[in-house]
């Protein structure tokens, strides 16, 4: 039977992720608490990380598995930890709409100002999807102050600071 290659695969000729490893973040993908809680008894590292730089942390932050995020959490994964293209799990929790996952990750001490490659923070993740919900979880945490736009990530206001200035 074929795997189905995913667009975040890397190509075959490109570096794999170690198989401990891959097992590890795809039980968290999938959240399968048991296999995770397995995994980290028998050593392997909440740190983790895939070719790309994901963590257990950023799979079950995207596929909304709160049990699997807090027993990550609990087991001292970092939750400002960023992939290569710096998105957070709390960016990939965004992304996804997963506002009880949301919601754990900034009671956990996620920063809610981390700017990712293309320059955008978990903040501007729910804005561009629309998520009134989302964008009020994610600015009771960290209210950003009204102030005029500073000319970068698209003419947004600097909500890192914006945020120092409180």
């Amino acid at each position: 039977m074929a795997v189905p290659v995913h667009p975040e695969d890397p190509a075959p000729d490109q570096p794999q992720t170690p198989p401990p490893v891959r097992d590890f973040l795809q039980a968290a993908r999938y959240g399968d608490l048991e296999d995770v809680q397995r995994l980290l008894a028998q050593g392997t590292s909440v740190s983790s990380q895939d070719v790309q730089g994901r963590t257990a942390l950023h799979m079950a932050s995207a596929n909304g598995h709160l049990d699997v995020v807090k027993c990550l959490i609990e087991h001292g994964a970092n939750v400002n930890m960023c992939n290569l293209e710096q998105n957070s799990p709390l960016h990939y929790a965004v992304l996804n709409a997963h506002k009880p996952v949301v919601e754990f990750l900034i009671s956990a001490g996620a920063n809610v100002s981390a700017i990712n490659r293309y320059d955008r923070t978990p903040v501007d993740e729910a804005v561009s999807k629309g998520d009134v919900s989302l964008i009020e979880c994610i600015t009771r945490a960290a209210p950003i102050a009204e102030e005029p736009t500073n000319g970068e990530a698209n003419g947004a206001p600097d909500h890192a600071s914006a945020m120092e200035e409180e």
